[in-house]
This record gives structure tokens, C-alpha cells and sequence, in this order.
């Protein structure tokens, strides 16, 4: 960092524009150099440490906001015989002990848009064993009694306002919970460059960072979403990962490539000095994802317990405006 000298004028301090510019943009060169000069600094002293097999200087550790996040004695611990406790007994135990198949019910709100259809026609192609119901004018409750019916295990409504789709809500069924999440950012696979065409196969679900004891019910929910069997020769990936409170969504497959290089390899014929090259072909397997889509992001509003029920519904969780005091906390 440069720091500042006495009588030294910085770019703030400058009322002329072009001096100004010119002042900030020497600071930032400077900046530049001492940051290079402390990395080349450091890679010498870890040379050093190898060559004299020593241990080398341990690295600094970047300050983030993630790793300065405040305390929360609801994190989830290996030995929290309490949370395993729970697990077995909670509503969603016989889908994740796979005593149940999941099956999935999905619906819209009473006004759809025309983006609403197109976004449920990639979430059946994401979620196995799912159906979608028109809504038409029946009521909520109503279809969450014919859900029960038709022995659906969970019920997804997207609503939609201003011609998208801005929540989502997850119902379990026939005893809850229900989530409902602030859906931002949605993008279709039609919109991203050199997007895959998924296939049927059921997918390997990743759930990362949901680390406190709310995180981990949420990612239960998530997770009762799919089968806990996923089919590894469909090399399909589904991943919501949590990062600050913003669970994003992620849709992929891998693609195992077949790549031929040309390696020169020398040999001396026999009686003389003289060598001779040759090319010899190797086969490479090289590995990558492509992303099939959709894309986009939630938020947690509300976390309740039984199926929805905005009038008597006892809530587990809601998310106020006056919790956000700080940048560094966090609830899943």
C-alpha cells in the first residue's frame, strides 16, 4: 500500500481533472510494483525453503468477507448428536432414507407469463420424476390437497410478476415444510452460449456451503427435490451453491474429450552421433463442463412449518429488514 507523506497531495485533493487522473494513475502504477515486488519476494523465500528442505513461509491468508463473517453458534457441527436427532425425525426423512420416491408438482401463479412456461419446461428437464399441473383459477390450498392425493411429494409454485418469474415456493408434502425464495436473475438455456441439451438420466446434486442449522434445512428441502440414486453414466450435475445467502443454481454436464498430441522424441543410431526425431502420437482424455441451463438465483424470504398457510401458518423463519445490520452476517 502507498502510504501517504507529509505535504504529499493526493487525487482527491486535486480540483484539476487532467492532474488528477494523472496522480491516480501513477499511485496505481506504484501500487503495482510493490505488489510485484512482494510476490517475487515471496517465491524467492519459498525456492530458498525447498532447495534447503525447509518448510516454506506459510502464505497469508486474503481477508473476506466470507472468512470474517460473524460469530453464529448455529453452525452445524460432525458431532451434533442433537441435528442427527432431528434429521431422523423431521418430514423428509423417508424421501432421503429413500423409503419414498420423489415426485414433484409443478404449478404456477394465477396470472403466468410468457416467460413463466418456458422456465417450468426447463425445470421438468431438471427435476426427475416432475409434472407440471395448469393453475387456472383453482386455489393454492386446493391444489395442495390434490397433490396430497395424487401422493405427490413436494409442490413447486413459480410466480410470476411483470412478465417473469421473481419467487419460488417449495411445499413439501403432505406435512410440510414450506420455503419460499426471492428468484432473481433467471437465464434460459436458450440464452447461454454453447449450451448442452440435457439428457433423462437423473442427475448427481451438489450442496455447497449451506452451513448453519437453517442451511441445513433448506438443503434437505433441496434435496428431497431429487432422487438420492443419481444415474453417474448421464454426467449430469445440478448445483446450488450458497454464497453470502444467495443460493445459486447451476445446471451442467460433463464432456469427456478425446484430444491427440504430437510428442518429438529423439534416437541415436547405432555407430554414430547423429540422432534422429520422431513424432510420436499420444492420446489425451481431456475433461470439461457445458452448461445446459437454466440459470438464476434465490433468496430465502420465509421458512414455515406445515404446508402453505399465509393466515395461521407458524413460521420457523422470515426474513426482516432489520436483521441486515451487517455485511458479515449470514443465516444459512
Amino acid at each position: 500500500m502507498v502510504k501517504k507523506e507529509k505535504g504529499q497531495l493526493l487525487p482527491s485533493m486535486m480540483k484539476n481533472k487532467e492532474k488528477r487522473s494523472a496522480v491516480h494513475a501513477e499511485l496505481k502504477h506504484q501500487k503495482k510494483l510493490e505488489k510485484r515486488k512482494k510476490i517475487k519476494a515471496r517465491d524467492a523465500a519459498e525456492k530458498r525453503a525447498l532447495e534447503l528442505g525447509e518448510e516454506p513461509p506459510p502464505r497469508a491468508i486474503p481477508r473476506t468477507i466470507e472468512n470474517t463473517r460473524e460469530f453464529d453458534e448455529t453452525v452445524c457441527k460432525p458431532d451434533d448428536e442433537e441435528l442427527f436427532a432431528r434429521n431422523d425425525a423431521d418430514e423428509l426423512s423417508s424421501i432421503l432414507k429413500r423409503e419414498r420416491t420423489p415426485t414433484i408438482l409443478i404449478t404456477t401463479s394465477r396470472f403466468n407469463s410468457t416467460l413463466g412456461p418456458a422456465f417450468i419446461s426447463e425445470l421438468l428437464d431438471v427435476i426427475p420424476n416432475s409434472e407440471y399441473f395448469k393453475r387456472g383459477t383453482y386455489d393454492l390450498k386446493k391444489i395442495v390437497e390434490y397433490a396430497k392425493t395424487k401422493d405427490f411429494t413436494s409442490l413447486i409454485v413459480v410466480h410470476t410478476n411483470r412478465r417473469k418469474p421473481d419467487a419460488l415456493l417449495i411445499i413439501g408434502l403432505p406435512d410440510g415444510p414450506t420455503a419460499h425464495f426471492k428468484l432473481s436473475k433467471l437465464v434460459l438455456r436458450k440464452d447461454i452460449k454453447n449450451h448442452g441439451n440435457p439428457t433423462s438420466h437423473e442427475p448427481e446434486l451438489v450442496l455447497n456451503n449451506f452451513t448453519t442449522r437453517l442451511g441445513h434445512r433448506i438443503g434437505r428441502i433441496i434435496q428431497s427435490l431429487f432422487p438420492q440414486d443419481p444415474n453417474f453414466r448421464g454426467r449430469r450435475v445440478v448445483t446450488f451453491h450458497n454464497q453470502r445467502d444467495f443460493i445459486f443454481f447451476r445446471h451442467h454436464r460433463y464432456i469427456f474429450e478425446t484430444k491427440e498430441t504430437n510428442k518429438a522424441t529423439c534416437s541415436k543410431t547405432k555407430g554414430t552421433k547423429s540422432s534422429k526425431g520422431e513424432n510420436v502420437t499420444q492420446e489425451k482424455v481431456i475433461a470439461r463442463l457445458q452448461e445446459c441451463g437454466p440459470r438464476f438465483t434465490l433468496k430465502l424470504i420465509s421458512l414455515q412449518h406445515g404446508t402453505f398457510d399465509t393466515k395461521s401458518g407458524e413460521y420457523e423463519w422470515v426474513h426482516k429488514p432489520e436483521m441486515d445490520t451487517s455485511r458479515r452476517r449470514f443465516f444459512l
